[in-house]
């Protein structure tokens, strides 16, 4: 059973969680930001390439990041290492429609939060953001 976010989904605090979304494809960030309000998360950002993704995530400093892999300038990999030092503990949601095991391998061994690939479903998004944010509010 997949559980999906109310519209009001919050941090347990009344606040809802905020999120940035990150890929190269402008229709695909607007989908998906589209997407995470109406089920209820807040995107106070939006980036287009991994260096994007650093410094919009040291200014915002967003509950999640919805992360694509594969893009031209800098990709994910280098975006998801850096906010890793920025924040150790950051949640990043990888979105790839990279299969290979070498991209898996690297992704892991950078800690991802959670790893979505592309074709996905928005209820496979807030799924994996659910378990993730419960498991950080819960510690």
């Amino acid at each position: 059973m997949v559980k999906v976010f109310s519209q009001s989904h919050s941090d347990g605090r009344n606040n809802p969680i905020t999120a940035i979304v990150i890929d190269d494809d402008r229709d695909t960030v607007s989908v998906l930001s589209d997407f995470l309000q109406i089920k209820g998360i807040k995107v106070i950002g939006r980036g287009y390439d991994g260096l994007e993704a650093v410094e919009i995530y040291k200014n915002l400093r967003p509950d999640a990041i919805f992360l694509d892999v594969m893009m031209d300038m800098c990709d994910g990999l280098y975006a998801l290492e850096k906010i890793r030092e920025i924040h150790p503990d950051a949640l990043v949601i990888m979105v790839t429609a990279d299969l290979t095991n070498d991209t898996h391998e690297k992704l892991l061994d950078l800690r991802a939060s959670a790893i979505i690939h592309k074709p996905y479903d928005i209820n496979e998004i807030m799924h994996a953001l659910d378990k993730l944010y419960t498991i950080r509010v819960v510690s």
